[in-house]
């Protein structure tokens, strides 16, 4: 059965227009970029998303359960390394094989300075959209902000970064699969949510906000 199946008929209609989540408009693929890295996170290569999941998680067993130091794990997949390019090297004679040809990878200077330019320009981007939100031109995302940093403060206090790191990674590498697996289901309970959500801060702010004396807004004048 449905999961909106026992709401009420307003609910029903609104899910019924196809409502997106945050308002997207474009497929969930298309916002992810298009590319290979949205076939990742989306699972449309099961064997390369399968691979990188198993990959992270080496890294972290290897950091929180088996507690290695990453010098020392460095060092010893260098170790590793250099003895099998020095067996290999060295017996391909033996056995008739082609010894092993390290390719050399070259970044190009433009390549450089493109990606360079464009952290620069998603960094600056980054801290105008900070600077607003610290000034509180939004209030509302002003106090939303300062909620999600006290509730990362205080998840950050029981977990490690590793384990943080790795969650992360984890919602990154899952929910948008799932999402877009069970899309109407999760825009129908988000929609509720933040109507439910917006009733409640309508009363807060009419019996808080709104009576928290503020100074009257000076206009600029402009010659």
């Amino acid at each position: 059965m449905p999961i909106y199946s026992s709401d009420s008929d307003s609910d029903h209609q609104a899910y019924a227009t196809g409502r997106k989540l945050f308002g997207r408009e474009r497929p969930l693929h298309s916002i992810l970029g298009g590319g290979p890295v949205a076939d990742v996170l989306l699972w449309k290569n099961k064997s390369i998303s399968a691979a990188i999941l198993v990959g992270f998680t080496a890294i972290w067993f290897l950091f929180e359960v088996v507690e290695y130091n990453f010098l020392t794990l460095l060092c010893h997949l260098s170790i590793t390394v250099m003895l099998v390019i020095f067996i290999w090297s060295n017996g391909a004679a033996l056995f008739d094989r082609t010894p092993p040809r390290i390719p050399e990878i070259v970044l190009s200077e433009s390549a450089f300075h493109h990606v360079a330019r464009t952290f620069h320009i998603k960094f600056n981007q980054l801290l105008v959209t900070l600077y607003d939100i610290a000034c509180g031109k939004d209030l509302t995302l002003f106090l939303l902000a300062i909620v999600f940093l006290w509730t990362l403060s205080v998840i950050g206090a029981y977990f490690t970064t590793m384990n943080l790191l790795y969650m992360g990674f984890l919602c990154i590498g899952t929910l948008p699969a799932l999402y877009e697996r069970y899309e109407h289901e999760v825009d129908y309970l988000v929609g509720r949510g933040t109507r439910d959500l917006k009733k409640i801060y309508k009363k807060f702010d009419s019996k808080v906000l709104n009576k928290i004396p503020r100074g009257p807004v000076k206009e600029k004048k402009y010659k």
